[in-house]
């Protein structure tokens, strides 16, 4: 008898921790946000926010407010809606609120890199010399030479097609920007003399194309990946591209070419020095080239679609390239070199700037997550205070809250090229409520995990739209095409991609 009250005891004890596991007997604390745990235990609203995260973070805002906490996938996250927060969370002590036990899992799971403590600190390091201040103008030089390479090595010699040619826009630019950018950080090959480089220039155009194409293939499996949902014949592609990419960017192989970044080199040996095997460091590199360049191509596209669909902004912007090119010293003219463009001539572009953040004030939609480490408080504009448990989750939006929000950009849909910039061309102040904005635009996220990368990939895209539209006239196929919606998979993982592509034509300009 006593034996099956001791098993009884212990069915209903494990019942019971798995209806805990699940969520079945949390209740909302006083102080805490609104809680909302859906109707299915564990996975509450895993499936709505996969769905479509901006139409079901709508819904709960307009039934809680602007702070809410909703179970998804065994997980509870406290969304903040109310940008005046946002201070107060992406500058929060690690201690209390931590990105990096997420952000580690995440690149586990997609990368099959497992972070060490220092990463952090290797890859800020790292980017502060090589993708900043003067490390900024020698990594400016190499990706200007390889989109030279990749898009315009034909011009001085006359072979350029004088009249039209058609692509399609998302490919083309996502193509060549992210071959340049490859080129720029891994290296190109290795050549002895002015003889060979030529033949060595024609082998980076077709291993950089090879590249691509694989990367692509990756790039489209990446949200459900990074969601776990991926069906088993793609999870063994996406195996099978894993491995692909430990190979192509792996230490041996980079270390066979020429003109590696240093922000390449030094991330490689801090991380030897802190005693990560070589074939992790391979993974590691797999990691750099997807965050480096997963969103500068995309991003380029919906620019140039932008520009083409309002011709007053595209106009306004190609006189501002001509003037900087006029001082400078050079003019477009058809059998010459391409021209050379360097980081202070970026420097001197307040409309195209500004054309670039409203594009991603539009287009980017990262979500920012930290992990709640310890009970602790947060107080809102309106003077509540809610208290974050630990062991939950606090995630902002900024697309919804700020970039996306009317009271803070006046017809929050339309581009508005100028939106961004004063008519002396210094940047302009955003206001909500009356009270000025730090942040209002966050394609980059913010405090301690803002991107390391944000003013080399801002070069990249604005160093391709320059040669674009400083050596081309370019048009939509159908000027009255509409604008393709966003793949709404992707919310959450930077720069959003467009369900189609659109056919544009471009010409060398006269």
């Amino acid at each position: 008898m006593a034996f099956w009250v001791i098993l009884l005891c212990t069915l209903i004890a494990s019942l019971l921790a798995g209806l805990s596991f699940l969520g079945i007997f949390r209740r909302r604390r006083p102080n805490e946000p609104p809680l909302d745990k859906g109707t299915i235990p564990w996975l509450g609203y895993a499936l709505d926010f996969r769905k479509d995260s901006s139409e079901f973070l709508k819904r709960m805002q307009r039934k809680h407010g602007d702070i809410f906490t909703v179970l998804i996938g065994g997980y509870y996250f406290t969304f903040v809606m109310d940008p005046f927060c946002f201070g107060a969370i992406v500058k929060e002590s690690r201690s209390k609120l931590d990105f990096r036990s997420f952000a580690s899992k995440l690149v586990l799971q997609v990368f099959g890199y497992k972070a060490i403590e220092a990463n952090h600190s290797i890859i800020q390091a790292s980017s502060t010399k090589h993708l900043m201040g003067d490390g900024l103008t020698v990594m400016t030089q190499a990706t200007m030479e390889n989109l030279q390479k990749l898009m315009l090595f034909n011009l001085s010699s006359g072979e350029e097609k004088q009249g039209w040619q058609e692509d399609s826009l998302f490919h083309y630019c996502y193509n060549i920007v992210f071959r340049a950018g490859y080129l720029a950080l891994y290296g190109t090959e290795p050549h002895q003399g002015a003889d060979n480089k030529e033949k060595a220039d024609e082998q980076d155009r077709i291993h950089s194309n090879q590249v691509f194409h694989e990367f692509r293939k990756y790039d489209r499996l990446f949200p459900r990946l990074a969601y776990a949902v991926l069906p088993p014949k793609d999870k063994i592609e996406a195996e099978r591209l894993k491995r692909l990419f430990w190979s192509i960017v792996s230490v041996k192989n980079c270390w066979q070419k020429d003109n590696i970044s240093g922000w390449i080199s030094d991330q490689n040996q801090l991380l030897a020095e802190n005693g990560v095997p070589e074939y992790m460091r391979d993974r590691f590199m797999f990691m750099l080239l997807w965050a480096s360049q997963g969103n500068t191509g995309p991003t380029a596209f919906w620019l140039l679609l932008y520009l083409m669909k309002h011709p007053e902004a595209m106009q306004a912007v190609k006189d501002e390239v001509d003037k900087v090119l006029r001082e400078s010293g050079q003019e477009v003219k058809r059998g010459s070199p391409p021209v050379n463009i360097t980081r202070d001539m970026l420097n001197q572009t307040p409309l195209l700037d500004s054309a670039l953040e409203e594009t991603l004030r539009l287009v980017a939609a990262p979500i920012l997550i930290r992990a709640v480490l310890q009970d602790t408080s947060l107080e809102t504009s309106s003077g509540t205070k809610y208290a974050l448990r630990k062991g939950d989750r606090v995630a902002l939006f900024p697309y919804i809250s700020v970039q996306m929000n009317p009271e803070i950009h006046p017809e929050p849909h339309e581009f508005k090229y100028d939106r961004f910039v004063n008519p002396d061309g210094t940047k302009k102040d955003f206001y909500k409520n009356g009270r000025r904005l730090k942040y209002f635009n966050m394609p980059w996220g913010a405090g301690v995990s803002i991107c390391p990368g944000r003013f080399f990939a801002t070069a990249e895209i604005k160093l391709f739209a320059f040669l674009v539209l400083s050596h081309y006239d370019l048009e939509l196929v159908k000027g009255e095409e509409e604008i393709p919606a966003i793949d709404i998979s992707r919310w959450g993982f930077g720069t959003m991609q467009p369900v189609r592509d659109v056919r544009f034509r471009y010409r060398l300009r006269s």
